[in-house]
C-alpha cells in the first residue's frame, strides 16, 4: 500500500488509510505546520502588495506626479431624510416578524 505524504509536515505517514490521515491531521504538530504555512503565505501576499504600491509610487514620482489632485467639483449633498416617520418603523418590523413561524415548543395556545 502506498504511503501518504503530508505537504505541510514534509513527512510520509506509515500508510494511506483514512484513520491514519485523520489522526495525523488532528495532531498538534500538523495543525501548527498548517498555521505556519498559511501565515507565511499571507505575509508573502502582503509584501507583494507593499512592493507593488511602493513601485507605483516611485513611478508616479519619476513621471512628475504631485500626489492626489485637488477636488474640482463640489461634493454631492446628502440625500433628504425619508418621509416615513421613525415611530412607524418598529410596527412595520413587528408585522414582518410576526409572519415568521415559531418552533413548535414556543407556540402558546
Amino acid at each position: 500500500m502506498p504511503k501518504y505524504y503530508c505537504d505541510y509536515c514534509d513527512a510520509f505517514l506509515t500508510h494511506d488509510s483514512p484513520s491514519v490521515r485523520k489522526t495525523h491531521n488532528g495532531g498538534r504538530k500538523h495543525k501548527e505546520n498548517v498555521k505556519m504555512y498559511y501565515q507565511s503565505w499571507m505575509e508573502q501576499q502582503a509584501q507583494k502588495l507593499v512592493d507593488a504600491t511602493a513601485r507605483a509610487f516611485t513611478q508616479q514620482q519619476r513621471l512628475g506626479g504631485t500626489g492626489p489632485r485637488p477636488q474640482t467639483q463640489m461634493p454631492m449633498p446628502l440625500p433628504a431624510p425619508t418621509a416615513m416617520p421613525y415611530a412607524l418603523v418598529p410596527n412595520v418590523m413587528h408585522s414582518q416578524l410576526s409572519q415568521i413561524p415559531l418552533p413548535p415548543h414556543q407556540i402558546h395556545y
